[in-house]
């Protein structure tokens, strides 16, 4: 909704160093360095072999990765990429999440409420039509105006020709623009998923560590016009794990990485925008525990949610060590040092691109004020808020020229976005308002009472008081009642009297505002800066450099290998006999019990059968449900986590040497689990069949 939540996926720009190095590098799908892997790992992928990983693989609207693998549509991803879903489709007398889930038939399979997969089909650089559609010389919010509105028109022109959608999006913080192409599929049915226990097994005292123990995955079924879609594409699981030194590739969607930012923009995230941001987490996830401790219906409502905050707020603590790293921040400044200096060597390269990091300077340093403000005036933590926003919105965005509208109305992204305001899952009137109640509080402490958004918020109620007239007398929680106000346009929208409605409709102009002021004062310069910056590094350095994450399709190639924690070894791979071990020697108590199905299965299933590898891959957020693959297009694992050591992987990359490690599932492990452990012997034989095509 335009928060500064939103847009921190969009700040990132072109990787600091001049090229990739050792396993460095999220590579777009028609930039992948096939001349580098040929050199480091023996191994140059044919095309064939490339568009049969970008058609077998998913991108998760719930924001992870995913590919298909078999012959009839069933898709794998990571157990804690389809918990929304699980959480969703969960009630107080069958958890989901507790009891895990097996669908022994099609028929038994359930509908996801509102899932949606997309499969990258088919892209094209736009670069030089973009860019010749903006104005130069005019002024930086102008350009930035002129770029959304022929950016809004290939999208809308692509997605009339092909019936895909169409999405343009900027790589190198605009020095190269691509229009990728999607088939998307929004009826999503869960096949299998185990405990939530044995996918997460640890908790959150093991999570972004290693050595682990996790059974991370689930299988959906991708639908088209009510059957199994039968695939172009699509994978196999193998049955023997990759050895040590094994060369593997990781093909997902990592969420956002931001290794292009400038040493001034690092520095406002390491001392303003992260250090609020976290506090802000800590307190959200100090309120959800207090409403989880009323009870055991508290505690599934409120879980899926928390462990989403404990994430977040674990990986962002990470990250902020990686900018505390005083040797790391001057090798970055280094690094920044030697381009310009290379640009100022060159009178052209000077005068069309000397003074970007400067604009950009003079733009963090009097930012402090407009980012809080853009952290707290949102709605973004209250799904009904959020909800009754898009209601809100909807009539009046699609009246507008589809270039001229916010971007989540464009056409391409209309199909999503009504998904989700009519999707079926549930909403919890105590969890909204404990939620709420949480948010008004911090909104208030932090801009004051004299503030206009908490004027407007509040009323001049307290955020208890608040909160729960707007929760107990809204009816926004029913389906039909958010499709009748959708489906009724203006006019109803216009007469509501839900109080949610009602106060989404007094604080649109607000969040409007807010937006506009960042887009205009901050993202206009960025996008002109962002650009220069990455052009003056091709003219320096040459163009075969990979853009920052932007929750496109990326390869990252890598090795099976273990690494130094101190003076200890940590081995490439964990079995099952060490989750075992684990378990016992906790005493089998919360988080390192095991649910009895795995427990019990333990002990038909060879303890040395893998469970867990970690390599050295380059991967982020986002990457969660990856499947990592050999040199045969075989896969070996699913990517579900990192070490602790990689975290900073956001701002730079964490080297090979460094100890950072991307965790996996073995795909022996899942096989196994699922013959041995789960009584799911079929679905594991369909998975391990020979692939369509031949992998070339």
């Amino acid at each position: 909704m335009g928060s500064i939540w939103g847009r921190l996926a969009l700040l990132g720009g072109v990787l600091s160093c001049s090229l990739a190095f050792a396993d460095e590098g999220m590579w777009p799908i028609h930039q992948v360095p096939r001349a580098d892997w040929q050199k480091r790992h023996n191994f140059a992928p044919t095309d064939d072999w490339l568009l049969h990983q970008q058609r077998a693989a998913v991108r998760l609207s719930d924001g992870g990765s995913g590919s298909l693998v078999s012959d009839d549509g069933i898709l794998l991803t990571n157990h804690h990429v389809a918990r929304g879903q699980l959480h969703k489709l969960s009630t107080a007398t069958n958890d989901l999440l507790r009891e895990g889930f097996y669908a022994r038939s099609q028929a038994e399979e359930l509908r996801c409420p509102d899932l949606e997969v997309r499969i990258l089909w088919t892209y094209e650089d736009v670069t030089a039509r973009v860019v010749g559609a903006i104005d130069t010389k005019a002024p930086a919010d102008k350009q930035n105006t002129q770029r959304k509105q022929i950016i809004a028109a290939i999208e809308k022109e692509s997605q009339e020709k092909t019936g895909l959608r169409s999405d343009v999006v900027a790589l190198h913080s605009g020095g190269q623009y691509m229009l990728y192409r999607y088939k998307t599929y929004q009826d999503v049915r869960l096949v299998f998923a185990p405990e939530e226990q044995a996918a997460t097994f640890g908790g959150d005292f093991d999570n972004f560590t290693y050595p682990r123990y996790a059974l991370d995955f689930a299988l959906l079924r991708v639908y088209e016009d009510g059957m199994p879609l039968r695939p172009e594409h699509h994978l196999r699981l193998a049955d023997k794990p990759p050895a040590a030194g094994d060369l593997v590739v990781a093909v997902g969607h990592p969420a956002s990485t931001q290794r292009g930012l400038t040493v001034a923009q690092r520095q406002f995230h390491r001392d303003t925008q992260n250090p609020l941001l976290l506090g802000i987490l800590q307190k959200r996830i100090a309120a959800l525990t207090a409403y989880m401790a009323q009870g055991n219906e508290q505690t599934r409502r409120g879980s899926s949610l928390l462990r989403h905050l404990e994430n977040t707020y674990k990986r962002l603590s990470g990250q902020q060590e990686g900018l505390r790293d005083v040797a790391q921040m001057q090798k970055l400044q280094k690094e920044e040092d030697a381009l310009r200096a290379e640009v100022r060597k060159k009178p052209e390269l000077l005068q069309k691109y000397g003074d970007a990091w400067f604009r950009l300077q003079t733009v963090y340093a009097k930012l402090g004020p407009l980012n809080k403000r853009s952290a707290y005036v949102t709605v973004s933590p209250s799904k009904m808020l959020m909800l009754a926003m898009y209601l809100v919105r909807h009539p009046d965005e699609i009246k507008r020229p589809n270039a001229e509208r916010l971007e989540e109305f464009r056409e391409n992204r209309l199909p999503t976005l009504r998904r989700e305001m009519l999707s079926s899952a549930p909403l919890y009137a105590d969890l909204e308002e404990a939620v709420l109640v949480d948010w008004m509080t911090q909104v208030q402490s932090a801009l004051g009472n004299a503030d206009p958004f908490v004027q407007a918020l509040l009323s001049g109620q307290t955020p208890q008081v608040a909160a729960h007239k707007l929760v107990s007398e809204s009816r926004l929680g029913d389906p039909e009642v958010r499709r009748a106000l959708f489906e009724g346009g203006s006019a109803q929208i216009s007469a509501s009297t839900d109080p949610i409605v009602v106060l989404s409709r007094k604080l649109d102009p607000l969040l409007r505002k807010v937006r506009e002021d960042w887009e205009q004062q901050v993202q206009s310069v960025e996008n002109i800066a962002g650009a220069q910056i990455a052009q003056a590094r091709f003219a320096v350095y040459g163009s075969d450099i990979y853009p920052d994450a932007t929750y496109t399709l990326r390869l990252s190639a890598g090795e099976v290998k273990g690494y130094m924690k101190d003076t200890r070894p940590v081995p490439h791979q964990t079995l099952f006999y060490g989750l075992l071990e684990r378990s016992l020697s906790q005493g089998e108590q919360a988080p390192f019990d095991l649910p009895p199905k795995l427990r019990n299965g333990l002990y038909r299933l060879p303890l040395w059968t893998p469970l867990n590898f970690v390599y050295t891959a380059d991967t982020i957020g986002g990457n969660s449900g990856s499947p990592v693959v050999d040199r045969d297009g075989k896969v070996v694992g699913l990517n579900f986590d990192s070490n602790l050591e990689k975290l900073p992987n956001r701002y730079y990359h964490v080297s090979d040497a460094q100890g950072g490690r991307a965790v996996a599932v073995h795909s022996v492990a899942i096989l196994s689990a699922l013959r041995t452990l789960y009584d799911a012997a079929p679905l594991a034989d369909k998975l391990a069949v020979p692939a369509m095509i031949p992998l070339q």
